[in-house]
Formats: C-alpha cells, structure tokens, sequence
C-alpha cells in the first residue's frame, strides 16, 4: 500500500514538474525573446515579451552627498561609540585609511569584523538642523522588484523621507516617511504596509516602525516591495500572472515601481529620547554601513539582456527596438507606432515588434504603408497585429480576410496573405508559361500584386 502510494506522488511530481518547465513564464520570468516554430510555410519566428533578470543594482550605482562636505574626517573628530554613546573617544579621520568613513562604504561586501559604513559629520551645529542627501543615480530606468534596504550603523534616524525620480533627479517625490511621531514631524498618522489594499497600495505613508533609537537589533530600514506586490499576487508571490497584469493595465501601478534614483534624506539623527543633550553632540551622526537595491533594467519587455557601456547601462534590445530602454523602434522598422510589449496573454505575453517600412525596401519614401507580416522578413507572428484589415493590408490574389487573423487564400495560392505560388514549392517548380509568377520590380526585388494595386490607388 505504501509503495503504491509512493509510486502514485511519485507521478504527480513528475507531471507537476513537467508543466512547470513547459509553462515558465508563468511565475514571471518572461526570459525569451523569440523562438523558431514550423508551419506549413516553413520556419518562422515566434515572438514573445521578455525582459532582463532581476539584479543587484546597487553595482552599477552613483552616489552624491548634498552638502558634499557633509563626510566626517576632514579636519579629524570624535564621536560617540555605536552601543555605547557615553563613551566618545571613536575618531573620525578622512586622512587615515582605517579611520575613515567615505560614502563608498555603504556599498561595499560586508562581513568584515568591525563592518565598514559612510558616517556624517556630528551635530556640533545644533541647534541647526542636520541634513543629508543622499541621491542614488543609474542613468537608466530601472523596475524595482525587491524591497529597498538601509542599515544603519549609527541608530536610526528620528526623521527620515525615501524619494524617487522618474526623470534622472530633475523632480522628486516621496515613496515613504519614517519618523519617531509621524504627526509631530510630517502632520501625518502613522502607517504600515499592512494598513493599505490593493486599493491603496499607491498611497504614501508615514511608519514609525523603522525609527527607534539605538535599541538592539534596530539598525534596518525597508521600504517594502514584496509585500505591495502580495496584494495581487499573494502572499508568497505565487499568483505572479494576476501581478503582471495588473502591472500592464495600470500605468499608475507599474510607474509607481519604476525608478532612475532614489534619494535618502535624512532629516533629524536618533536621539534616544525627547530631547537633544547639548553636551554630548558628539552623540548625534547618521552611519550607514549597507543599501540594497533588487530590480532590472526597464526595457519595454523587448530585452532579455542589459549590459553596462562607458558606466551606462544598456538594454540588449530585440524585436527590431532600439535606444536604451528599447523605446522606440529601429530605422526602416516604422511600419506602425513603436509599442511597448504586453505581459498579456499570460504566459508568453505579446512582443508588439517594430515592422518594416515599405520605404525601407526600395518603394517611394511617401509609400510609407505598414508591411504585412510575413514570415520570411522575420515579422511578429500573425496573431500579434492584424494580417489583414479593408485598408492596407489586402489578403492578395484574390485571398479572403477572416476576422483580420487569417486570409483563407484560393487553391494555387499559399502565405499568410496568399502572396505565394503553391506550386513554387514543389519541386519541379512553377514553369514561366504558366503566366502566375509575380512581377518584378528591379533585379532582386519582388511586389505583391495587391501592393501593386494599392501603390496605384494611393494619392501619392
């Protein structure tokens, strides 16, 4: 009984196992451009949306200080012990290399013993206020797709805002408020990620989780990805397919994930308690000794690849795309508008690639009609934009158009716009008196009849 038990999960497994491998894009990998498949013309391209694999971003990143003298050491200070702030005889000195604390230092490998972090210069200047900005550039657009992670070194600060730009620093606004009193310091209740909804899950909060002192074990601050997305995907992020479409029907949404910098503004030191003890400044810095950035190059879903070049990053871009977030669509590729590809219809979603002008192959300029696609000039599949439609894109000799998908073409044709002899693929081939080979157009160079027609029609 227990053997056959056995044998029976045993084939479960296997059949659960099998599907998985044959449906991938299912949980969200999206890792293929194209493919090649058969059909009755032949070997053609199957085209897909994709995009590149999550990654460490923070590699790839640029930092900036504002002040940009804001770095302890230079002169040389003391400070106050991390977990001890009553004794205050650390120092601070940009001169020597193992007392030093530049800002490259919240980005390097960890694990060393004692860890390395960025420290600010102390609140000798109190009362005045003690801001940093700290700005995260990539010079690229990228989609987070993990939570954000600060530690720090130093306790967490009392006040705290997270922001994003969307256009390369030049406008900001907030992702998220961190305070010890949300009310006090930014007129706001406080908030968790718990607290909001798929309704919601745009709105900007105040928590006051991430904002105590220096007690033990308080040194990390999240904002959380992950757990927006779980509103759609649930909450082990197994329902990736209800995620990625409501990321491609809500603009609002999937902006809402996108970034090319981030900046830290950190707007008031942990104090530990209500006030500020005026002979102890020494006391009062911000120590960062770790940022974690998870996301991928943004490329429209017309990528799988992204590759620095001269410190910029770059997509790959495939399906006839160019620029550096594949926006726009290659010379001789503007048959139809540029279009980002769709996650939709789930798993392989749709590519809308770029397709040939009929200018780019030696028709007049002002022609300028969307090719059909064919197969042989590598085009989407058919099911990707309409083969044929009452305007342009005529199902040919004599070929009639089914629901703009398919021409249901006569008995000596073949193609998806019945734009081929059947007989050119036998092997004898199609004999010269038989009067249905097509008309030439220069040595080379082939038109279809009812592009023919069409160029004659045209007010050109």
């Amino acid at each position: 009984m227990y053997l056959s038990r056995f044998l029976s999960l045993h084939a479960l497994w296997v059949t659960v196992s099998s599907v998985m491998q044959h449906y991938p894009s299912v949980w969200g990998h999206y890792d293929v451009c194209k493919t090649q498949i058969y059909t009755e013309e032949g070997k053609v391209w199957d085209y897909m949306a994709c995009q590149p694999e999550a990654r460490d971003m923070i590699k790839y990143v640029k930092v900036t200080l504002d002040p940009p003298d804001i770095t302890c050491g230079d002169p040389p200070e003391t400070f106050c012990a991390m977990g001890n702030p009553y004794m205050c005889n650390n120092e601070c000195d940009a001169s020597t290399q193992e007392l030093a604390h530049p800002p490259e230092l919240m980005f390097d490998l960890e694990g060393r013993h004692p860890s390395t972090f960025w420290q600010s210069t102390t609140w000798k200047d109190y009362p005045k206020p003690l801001h940093v900005n700290i700005t995260l550039s990539w010079n690229k657009t990228i989609e987070l797709t993990d939570n954000i992670v600060i530690t720090f070194e130093s306790g967490r600060p009392d006040q705290m805002i997270l922001e994003k730009s969307l256009d390369y620093g030049r406008t900001w606004q907030p992702y998220q408020y961190y305070a010890t009193d949300c009310l006090d310091a930014f007129h706001m209740d406080p908030k968790s990620v718990r607290d909001l909804s798929q309704h919601t899950v745009l709105e900007i909060i105040c928590t006051e989780e991430y904002s105590t002192g220096y007690m033990t074990n308080s040194k990390i601050i999240h904002f959380e990805i992950k757990d927006r997305f779980a509103f759609f995907a649930g909450p082990r992020l197994h329902n990736m397919a209800s995620l990625y479409g409501q990321l491609d029907t809500t603009k609002k949404l999937r902006d809402f994930f996108t970034i090319t910098d981030l900046r830290i503004r950190l707007l008031r030191p942990a104090t530990g308690e209500i006030y500020v003890d005026e002979q102890h400044l020494a006391r009062y810095f911000y120590a960062i000794s770790d940022i974690r950035v998870y996301g991928r190059c943004k490329c429209n879903l017309h990528a799988t690849g992204c590759k620095e070049e001269n410190k910029r990053l770059l997509c790959e871009c495939e399906h006839n795309t160019t620029g550096p977030d594949c926006g726009k669509c290659k010379k001789n590729y503007q048959g139809r508008p540029w279009s980002p590809g769709s996650y939709l219809p789930i798993p392989k979603g749709t590519a809308n690639i770029c397709i040939p002008s009929i200018s780019s192959i030696g028709n007049p300029p002002k022609f300028d009609r969307i090719w059909p696609n064919i197969s042989s000039l590598e085009v989407s599949k058919p099911n990707q934009a309409n083969v044929c439609d009452n305007e342009l894109l005529h199902c040919q000799n004599g070929g009639t158009c089914i629901n703009n998908v398919r021409c249901q073409c006569p008995p000596a044709y073949t193609g998806i716009l019945c734009e081929k002899l059947r007989c050119e693929r036998d092997p004898g081939g199609c004999s010269h008196s038989s009067g249905q080979g097509l008309a030439a157009l220069g040595p080379g160079l082939l038109l279809l009849p009812g592009l023919l027609t069409a160029w004659e029609l045209c007010s050109c």
